[in-house]
């Protein structure tokens, strides 16, 4: 011992141990990151889409609704999609101000596995149209700007990729 430090000794069986699982755990994670890119736009299917507008409650003495956007998504590649997230982006049809964005996360470290599809998944955005009309008369409204919404998803840290499009029906429907 010198000041006051002590030295331990390891036996060359626990050293042994040591830098074999140092070396599986880089093998794992060099596995990991040379695993082939999962194309989303081609892998992911987006089935039983419904849209629509949902009441909001009130905002400033006005009734509020909000565009909504239910649907599944389906594995149609052969590999497994590890930590796969969603991104719906609410616009106007004819503009690209943006009325809301809400993020998802659709599965966890478990990912969808290949041919799986998820359960239904349900965003709806933070703002919509306002209005004194009652709310089924607010869509009936000349003045009502209809919407859209853009669905983008990823998984891991591969970017976000646009996987769908679609408008967003006139009707008023259940949350």
């Amino acid at each position: 011992m010198r000041n006051g430090t002590k030295i331990r000794w390891m036996s060359p069986r626990t050293f042994s141990n040591r830098v074999c699982r140092v070396c599986l755990a880089g093998a794992l994670l060099t596995a990991a990151a040379c695993s082939p890119t999962i194309d989303l736009t081609h892998a992911l299917q987006v089935q039983d889409v419904s849209t629509g507008w949902v009441d909001a409650g009130d905002s400033d003495g006005q009734n509020k609704l909000v565009p909504l956007v239910r649907f599944k998504l389906k594995n149609s590649s052969d590999q497994k999609i590890p930590v796969l997230q969603v991104n719906a982006v609410f616009r106007p049809v004819n503009d690209e101000k943006e009325w809301g964005t809400r993020f998802q996360a659709v599965t966890g470290s478990e990912g969808l596995s290949a041919g799986a599809t998820t359960q239904e998944l349900t965003v709806k955005s933070d703002h919509g149209v306002t209005g004194s009309d009652p709310k089924p008369d607010l869509l009936k409204n000349s003045h009502f700007v209809d919407a859209r919404v853009q669905l983008y998803a990823k998984y891991g840290s591969i970017s976000w990729v646009r996987i769908a499009e679609y408008p967003v029906t006139r009707q008023l429907i259940d949350n």
